[in-house]
């Protein structure tokens, strides 16, 4: 395998970001966000509004019934379907026909934020996925643990799903110890790449990007900051708007993680390093966008 290619904004410019027309929503793409539960409800407004400020032009949020309301209450930009839910406060599987008739109206979406790596979470989005959606797709958190289950989920889609674990969620996937992921992660992320037919983000001090092919990126210009509650979900978050908006998978997982990167820098100057947030993410975005591509 050769060495892996420094994400730069030399190499962004060259591989180019869709740019859609100014007058149109539709034309800057729609992303269904299948996220939270009671326990942890704020990962669907950090990943939707990430999604938003990538550039994607409407959100739809699905996500447990008791959460509805507020979340769209919380972000007036997003449309909110309510869905089943358990007595745990989880999406029930009995959803996954609402989800599957969304995936059909929408360009790209972001499936596990927020949703616990649990039975129910895994057997929705395994009956979601049974007819391989049009939509490109990111999946986080929870919906991982449904493609450790079934590695030939997202193996029949037409282009591939990218995948955003961090050591943890790595070390189920692939059934290792986490020590054998953190001791070499760009190997944990070239097998992942590999088994799943995914573009695999291995999320870390310093990030791996690897395509399907084999062809292995390095971001490690990102800040100690970025490790704080919520800031995986921007990722995701940023990653599915950008696939919204017409970018191929592996152009949307670079794009988003070095758009993460230099955010969380940039938020850590104001800060004196660390205590931003994950949710002052997003709005740092837009301009880094422009500015790359000036």
């Amino acid at each position: 395998m050769g060495a892996s290619v420094p994400v730069t904004p030399y190499l962004l410019r060259e591989r180019g970001l869709p740019i859609p027309e100014a007058d149109s929503k539709d034309a800057r793409g729609r992303v269904l966000v299948l996220a939270g539960c009671l326990e942890v409800p704020g990962a669907i407004l950090l990943c939707a509004e990430a999604a938003l400020r990538a550039g994607a032009g409407k959100v739809r949020i699905a996500t447990c019934r008791d959460l509805a309301v507020p979340v769209g209450l919380a972000l007036p930009e997003a449309r909110v379907l309510a869905l089943p839910q358990t007595p745990g406060g989880r999406v029930a599987v009995e959803a996954a026909g609402t989800v599957i008739e969304q995936l059909r109206g929408c360009d790209a979406a972001l499936l596990g934020p927020g949703m616990m790596d649990e039975g129910d979470t895994r057997d929705l989005v395994r009956a979601a996925l049974a007819d391989p959606p049009a939509a490109a797709l990111v999946l986080d958190a929870g919906a991982m643990a449904a493609l450790a289950a079934d590695p030939g989920l997202v193996r029949r889609l037409e282009r591939p799903a990218v995948i955003t674990p961090h050591a943890g969620e790595m070390a189920r996937l692939l059934d290792a110890e986490r020590a054998a992921i953190e001791a070499d992660p760009l190997a944990a992320a070239r097998e992942a790449a590999e088994r799943f037919r995914t573009v695999t983000v291995m999320k870390g001090g310093r990030t791996h990007i690897v395509a399907p092919d084999g062809t292995a990126y390095l971001h490690d210009s990102g800040h100690p900051g970025l490790v704080t509650a919520g800031s995986g979900d921007t990722l995701a978050g940023l990653i599915a708007g950008l696939l919204a908006r017409g970018a191929e998978p592996c152009d949307a997982a670079l794009w988003g993680v070095y758009l993460h990167g230099v955010a969380g820098r940039r938020l850590a100057l104001g800060c004196g390093g660390l205590g931003f947030l994950a949710r002052e993410i997003p709005a740092a975005v837009p301009p880094i966008i422009a500015e790359v591509l000036a």
